[in-house]
């Protein structure tokens, strides 16, 4: 038997052992997985966070100082050991402008092997502004990209704008692995009376919370209709959220912060209907969650998340931050426990044939092993 290829796998927006749960954590402990099972021996080559999210540009020339101390470190290490030990392969998540990548590049040079990343991001508008250190950083480490794996449509086109000649473009969308939830053969899609809704997301300031102000308008806006909702999150702003849906009484279960898969596995498979407006999410892993339980979800139409569901046929999109139109969504699917039935099934099938761990490997073995081939 082949030994696995070892690849550094680096995410400077969150690493997979933050503290703090989030789609991002998530994705990079599901690519680093996914490696794993396509042939790979994934290794964590970093820590180091290099998010700014103020855009204040001594931030970022610290981040970068520090970056470049820890890219010397790491070459310094490997250099130290012999070639079987070393890395053949950078894998960088998550790139963009906010989150610039300095190690990965500069490690990659040094040991000449292949730069890639997953899930970058262009935004020329952010080259002359308060983000204009970290962003010039992602635009070079992006650039320097053998190939990036793209996770949503709403990224392509930037990507394919400033794509140099040789980098290839790799379709890869967002996906999640069915045995951290065993949930092999869930109960078909729930019909209740009054019917459960379900949202999981954290409260936090900003997008979140515009995101609940937009749920709470919509419930507002759903007259006679009969209706329960299970809210799973915890965070700074709980406080807001609670008094902002306190008017709701008894219609309303709050469950905190689940880290309990069971727990929320259940509640997944209770539900009739997942419900979120998704301000700014890149696509948000809770819509393949809900669906890979046979649970429709209607969505704010925003960014990436178009990739996570088919509009009409998993769920519904609703126009971005429009709460009139995302209460008629929730409405007309309140009163059709057929049409959600129909959903519910088509989702399920969804995400177990399209987007489970299996079909993540082999796309990422299938891309990765010639480059690995090419390296000197």
């Amino acid at each position: 038997m082949t030994e696995a290829v070892l690849v550094a796998f680096y995410a400077p927006l969150k690493s997979p052992h933050h503290p703090s749960p989030s789609g991002d954590r998530t994705m990079a402990r599901l690519l680093m997985k996914a490696l794993t099972a396509g042939g790979f021996e994934s290794v964590l080559a970093s820590t180091l966070r290099t998010f700014d999210g103020a855009g204040d540009a001594a931030v970022q020339e610290r981040l970068r100082t520090e970056s470049l101390a820890e890219a010397d470190r790491l070459i310094a290490a490997y250099k130290d050991v012999s070639a079987a030990l070393r890395p053949r392969l950078w894998f960088t998540y998550h790139v963009y402008y906010k989150a610039p990548d300095w190690v990965g590049p500069r490690v990659a040079d040094a040991l000449r092997i292949p730069y890639v990343a997953a899930e970058g991001s262009r935004a020329g508008k952010r080259a002359g502004g308060p983000w204009a250190i970290g962003h010039a950083a992602a635009e070079a480490a992006l650039d320097r990209a053998a190939a990036i794996f793209v996770m949503t449509e709403a990224d392509r086109e930037a990507l394919e704008q400033a794509r140099p000649a040789a980098q290839r473009l790799i379709e890869l969308p967002p996906f999640i692995d069915m045995n951290e939830w065993h949930a092999v053969n869930p109960p078909a899609c729930a019909r209740h009376s009054p019917v459960r809704l379900l949202t999981v997301a954290m409260m936090r300031r900003g997008d979140k919370l515009a995101s609940y102000h937009i749920l709470a308008e919509a419930l507002d806006r759903l007259g006679t209709a009969e209706w329960t909702l299970d809210i799973v999150g915890d965070g700074e702003s709980r406080g807001e959220v609670e008094r902002l849906f306190s008017r709701f009484g008894a219609r309303l279960r709050w469950h905190g912060q689940l880290d309990d898969r069971a727990r929320l596995a259940a509640l997944y498979g209770q539900a009739d209907l997942f419900v979120w407006p998704a301000v700014n999410e890149a696509y948000g892993l809770v819509f393949l969650e809900a669906q890979a339980f046979g649970c429709p979800v209607v969505a704010g139409a925003y960014g990436g998340v178009p990739s996570v569901l088919r509009d009409g046929k998993t769920g519904v999109l609703a126009p971005p931050g429009d709460a009139g139109a995302f209460a008629a969504s929730i409405e007309a699917l309140i009163a059709s426990p057929e049409q959600r039935s129909a959903l519910g099934t088509a989702a399920r099938r969804f995400v177990m044939e399209e987007r489970g761990l299996a079909q993540a490997a082999e796309r990422l073995r299938s891309a990765l092993m010639p480059l690995v081939g090419e390296a000197p």
